[in-house]
């Protein structure tokens, strides 16, 4: 199936459940504007009525040495009037309590990408709008201004290249002429560069019910590491899984009480011993005690120290022994965060990382704070290792499994549009 055609049934084919969670949000969305918008009339009716009470209240004061008698039946008057108007000051906010109280459900997943690629879209595609606009014929000139901006959002100088040739083939091949069209075959080919012939890269290596998944992350200080842990618990528990959190990282200054803090956030256990303790030491104590309490999932932290690399590799192996000898065939996944603002210095991180331990995949933190997105690309394409995830907000839920197609949507989005619409007409 052309990555076109898959495109059309994620996005304007039958709605899917996300899409019918997007369609929730908007009515929400719609409601909340209208209520924001009736609560100043609200309030003005309120205040107008307090007004006229005092007014009435005041009239009565200059009358009251006038008509002694019926004063008393002005106070009690002008005290159930207010009584009644903080009775409805108490319904108006009993009313607008839950608005205010209520979460709005997650956005879907292409509109996650979406959003969390806006910054990459407006440098990176306005760009390539403008280069379409200003050529209308596909020639070599096309060509060399599309492969400088493709390197400017740090897609990479090897994935830029195979890129170009595979472009200049299929313009070769259908006979295109014009420019018309050109963002869907590029996002085409983005997506099989990307995928190389492989499916369900995205998918964790997790064991049968009953048995204990162990996931190791690592990666340098400063990434969002241990923020991505706790992301990817709370995600992990909202599947109905049982998760133990183990505190790996005892060198970082406050690394420990980080990672509680997302443990109470999200309700998960952490196994923790003091700070400068001994890394495989915590992991030993963290798999006995997820087996002790029947855990599905153990996330374990580790130091990111890239000072010393031969004490790093020193330390991962350590670990990596610990948990091998507890747990047969673990840890199942090796996870290794990267800061996507980072460019081209994350490839050296992810290089480094790959000598020291086995690392199964990538998770992608702060996708949606840097204009250069097409790092995703170069990690993958030089590397061979999977993006799994990426982080694309600072929502607990904006950690989304990476999609190859909803990513290359989110670069191109408008363009593919009005391509996809044009398709429909």
């Amino acid at each position: 199936m052309s990555f076109f055609k898959r495109l059309k049934d994620k996005l304007v084919g039958n709605p899917t459940e996300e899409e019918k969670v997007a369609e929730i949000i908007e009515e929400e969305a719609a409601e909340q504007k209208q209520d924001e918008a009736t609560e100043p009339a609200q309030i003005e009716a309120i205040v107008d009525e307090n007004e006229k009470a005092e007014e009435v209240s005041v009239t009565e004061a200059t009358s009251e040495t006038e008509i002694p008698v019926a004063s008393e039946d002005q106070e009690q008057q002008e005290q159930q009037e207010q009584q009644e108007q903080q009775e409805e000051v108490q319904e108006v906010a009993i009313v607008e309590e839950p608005v205010k109280e209520k979460k709005p459900s997650a956005w879907s997943i292409t509109q996650k990408f979406k959003a969390g690629l806006e910054k990459t879209r407006n440098s990176f595609t306005s760009k390539v709008n403008d280069l379409v606009a200003r050529y209308r014929k596909v020639d070599e000139d096309f060509f060399e201004e599309l492969e400088d901006l493709l390197l400017q959002a740090d897609v990479g100088f090897e994935t830029v290249m195979e890129l170009m040739d595979k472009l200049r083939f299929e313009v070769q091949r259908k006979n295109i002429k014009d420019t018309s069209g050109i963002q869907t075959i590029i996002s085409e080919k983005l997506v099989e560069i990307y995928e190389q012939g492989e499916e369900d890269l995205i998918e964790l290596n997790m064991q049968p019910n009953g048995e204990l998944t162990v996931i190791l992350f690592v990666g340098v200080n400063g990434v969002g590491k241990t923020t991505t842990i706790g992301k990817l618990a709370h995600r992990l528990k909202s599947q109905g899984k049982t998760v133990v959190l183990a505190a790996g990282d005892t060198f970082r200054a406050g690394a420990i009480d980080q990672l509680q803090v997302w443990g109470d956030r999200v309700g998960c256990e952490v196994i923790k011993q003091s700070e400068g303790s001994d890394p495989a030491a915590v992991m030993y104590d963290a798999i006995r005690a997820a087996k002790n309490r029947n855990a599905d999932v153990l996330i374990c932290d580790t130091a990111g120290r890239l000072q010393n690399k031969v004490n790093l590799m020193n330390e991962l192996e350590k670990v990596h022994r610990v948990i091998s000898r507890e747990v047969p065939n673990a840890p199942h996944e090796v996870l290794l965060a990267l800061d996507a603002t980072t460019g081209q210095n994350a490839l050296v991180q992810a290089q480094t990382f790959k000598e020291a331990t086995n690392v199964t995949g990538i998770v992608l933190t702060k996708l949606d704070g840097t204009a250069k997105g097409g790092i995703v690309l170069a990690i993958r394409n030089k590397l061979h290792i999977p993006v799994k995830f990426v982080g694309l907000g600072e929502k607990m839920d904006d950690l989304q499994p990476f999609d190859a197609e909803r990513y290359v949507y989110g670069l191109f989005a408008e363009g593919l549009d009005k391509e996809l619409q044009n398709s429909e007409d």
